[in-house]
């Protein structure tokens, strides 16, 4: 028996169901039952009929799977992985920002762990974090952990006082404006795709600027024949 149909078999016998990340490599994404950002995956898992989550990601997505599915057992295939970001913010400097803003909202990106979440008061994804924040009344945010989605943010919803975490994520950080001018002089006719956690300079080149998810339907529904992707590679 090849690997795949063993794989299916054993969905079968275990009543689980497999979730994977649009990061994770393409033979894990093929074995999957869906494949999507942490928070679609989540919701997937809750639509599902299995009681077994297999979560093909980090740490923060299985936190968030078992959230959205607390009587569903969730495994993680690897239990090492992790992402950097989610830990750049500390209860201590929530606490502290309660204490020097009045009218303060914690705004919480998805990507961070579920003790994070519990000391916040909204938990956004970064496909609609502009417009939550946009709703919320309060007049500051403090929007935690990514510096660099909060920024974008700050530029789309301009009469709040969006108040910036020093988190970020260490692969579109490393994101330059001069990477993306040196792949455009090599690819002239290409548009310029990015995720909201790049830097803002590298942002300022975007002609389009979305999720994962909205990078792949602004690819799929353009005429353009070559696209530069400014997030992490699968």
């Amino acid at each position: 028996m090849d690997m795949m149909n063993r794989i299916k078999q054993l969905k079968e016998e275990k009543n689980a169901v497999i979730l994977a990340h649009y990061y994770v490599d393409a033979d894990v994404q093929e074995a999957a039952d869906f494949i999507g950002d942490s928070f679609y995956l989540a919701k997937k898992a809750a639509e599902t009929d299995a009681d077994k989550i297999v979560f093909a990601g980090v740490e923060f997505m299985g936190e968030s799977a078992k959230i959205l599915n607390p009587n569903k057992h969730v495994y993680m295939p690897d239990a090492h992985a992790d992402c950097p970001m989610a830990h750049m913010v500390t209860i201590e400097n929530i606490k502290k920002m309660r204490e020097k803003y009045d009218d303060l909202a914690v705004v919480c990106y998805i990507n961070s762990t579920a003790e994070i979440k519990t000391y916040s008061d909204v938990c956004v994804t970064s496909s609609n974090a502009v417009k939550i924040v946009n709703k919320l009344p309060n007049k500051n945010i403090f929007f935690i952990p990514d510096q660099n989605l909060g920024s974008y943010v700050a530029t789309q919803v301009k009469d709040k006082n969006i108040i910036l975490n020093s988190g970020f994520c260490p692969r579109h950080h490393i994101m330059t404006k001069e990477d993306v001018l040196n792949a455009k002089k090599e690819h002239p006719n290409a548009l310029v795709a990015v995720h909201p956690e790049c830097k803002p300079e590298v942002l300022g080149e975007a002609d389009y600027i979305g999720s994962t998810s909205g990078i792949i339907d602004y690819i799929v529904g353009n005429d353009a024949k070559e696209f530069i992707v400014g997030t992490v590679d699968g």
